[in-house]
């Protein structure tokens, strides 16, 4: 993976037709999406249960772009190799799952993989200093983490224009989890993020038979991020 800032998206499969992931996944692919988007859940840090690690491997091969797996899970460290074998590109872990989140990211990395840190909408930035130097990219979560469909907290905003100040120009990505359209995701974009989840803003409309749909609804949300991004 080569570090840039240009607009990413990356539609999560969480929303596409679970029957057919291989097909959903080349299918996003061929119509423009730069990343996969992975939303692993555990049903205790948050109220939901997705995939586990044979899902993972299993569709890694229909992945030719970039597989982010986001870790909604509690404990974490027990399933980085796991998922890191997998297949992942990119773990992201939350800050709050645990009590070494420092620890946490040194063994993502560790393992081989790009290290992520999420923060929910009612965490603060105030560890993220000190974890600068570990980490490929933020997550901000912008809605409450566990169930696709929800509504953007605006309060957000000004937690990525710190987080951009913040980092300044290391390598390391913002990316946006919640509510992502093409009416949301240059608010974000304006504020400084550049990578954008997107679950029900990429598949809503379409399918495997009707593809063209995810295009343009990558091309809207890419398009609005790319003019306030400037």
């Amino acid at each position: 993976m080569t570090f840039d800032r240009k607009i990413k998206i990356a539609p999560s499969i969480l929303s596409a037709d679970f029957a057919n992931f291989g097909q959903e996944i080349r299918a996003i692919e061929d119509q423009g999406c730069d990343w996969v988007h992975v939303d692993v859940m555990d049903g205790h840090f948050v109220p939901n249960l997705t995939f586990g690690p044979p899902l993972l491997a299993a569709i890694r091969p229909h992945i030719q772009t970039v597989m982010d797996v986001h870790l909604m899970i509690s404990p974490v460290d027990a399933y980085i190799d796991a998922y890191a074998g997998a297949g992942a590109d990119i773990l992201t872990a939350h800050l709050e799952a645990g009590p070494h989140i420092h620890r946490t990211l040194q063994a993502i990395r560790a393992a081989g993989c790009k290290a992520g840190l999420a923060l929910n909408p009612g965490t603060g930035l105030d560890a993220v200093p000190h974890l600068l130097d570990m980490i490929d990219l933020v997550c901000v979560m912008t809605v409450n983490p566990g169930f696709g469909g929800q509504k953007f907290i605006h309060s957000q905003i000004e937690k990525v224009r710190s987080l951009r100040a913040m980092i300044g120009e290391r390598p390391i990505h913002i990316e946006i989890d919640g509510g992502m359209t093409p009416e949301t995701a240059p608010l974000m974009a304006e504020a400084g993020a550049d990578v954008f989840v997107a679950g029900s803003g990429v598949f809503k409309g379409g399918s495997v038979q009707n593809p063209d749909v995810y295009g343009e609804n990558i091309r809207a949300i890419r398009s609005a991020a790319e003019a306030a991004q400037g």
